[in-house]
């Protein structure tokens, strides 16, 4: 049964071209994993309501799928859908994605990992989850979502009293060396 995907990016790898090719690479293949429309995303931006957008673009999801660029990490509405998906208990993965040949048929170096850059902390009795994010080199409270970084959980005892960046948790694969094209279907599986 095909998964539905949310992808978040930077919209920069969108203009040139790298998104794409993982978002659209099922177009030439019986793939049937769903996406977030970028255009949507766009139009949005422009009215102020990206956040209830992104909340509505995943209701019915069960993955999201970040395509990690140059400067993926950096962007706040990245960081924003990542730790909602995690919150709302989505898949998450990451995709790095420059070493796809761009527009300029070029490929970029290596940007930081944005799953490195937001975490969770559990309280010692597993009730309580607090989400946190990387600022200038400071782990700081996210309070974006609910206006809150606290939430309910309840987590195993293996995890209580302990905080964790999401690589811990996660994959990050390469869209080249790990043959995205083939094994994008697993990676959502």
């Amino acid at each position: 049964m095909a998964k539905r995907v949310f992808f978040c990016f930077h919209y920069q790898d969108v203009i040139d071209l790298r998104a794409n090719v993982v978002r659209n690479h099922g177009l030439t293949k019986n793939d049937n994993a769903g996406f977030f429309d970028a255009s949507l995303w766009e139009s949005a931006k422009r009215t102020g309501s990206l956040k209830r957008l992104i909340n509505d673009g995943l209701n019915n999801t069960s993955v999201t799928c970040v395509l990690i660029g140059s400067e993926t990490y950096a962007r706040p509405w990245v960081r924003y859908e990542i730790l909602k998906s995690f919150r709302r208990g989505n898949k998450l993965l990451g995709i790095r994605i420059n070493s796809i040949k761009g527009r300029d048929q070029q490929v970029k170096p290596l940007g930081p990992d944005p799953l490195a850059s937001v975490g969770v902390t559990f309280s010692a009795d597993g009730q309580t989850g607090t989400l946190w994010e990387s600022r200038g080199g400071q782990w700081v409270k996210y309070t974006e979502i609910d206006g809150s970084a606290e939430y309910a959980t309840n987590v195993s005892a293996e995890h209580r009293g302990k905080g964790y960046n999401f690589t811990n948790f996660y994959w990050t694969y390469d869209w080249i060396a790990n043959d995205g094209f083939n094994n994008f279907p697993k990676w959502v599986g």
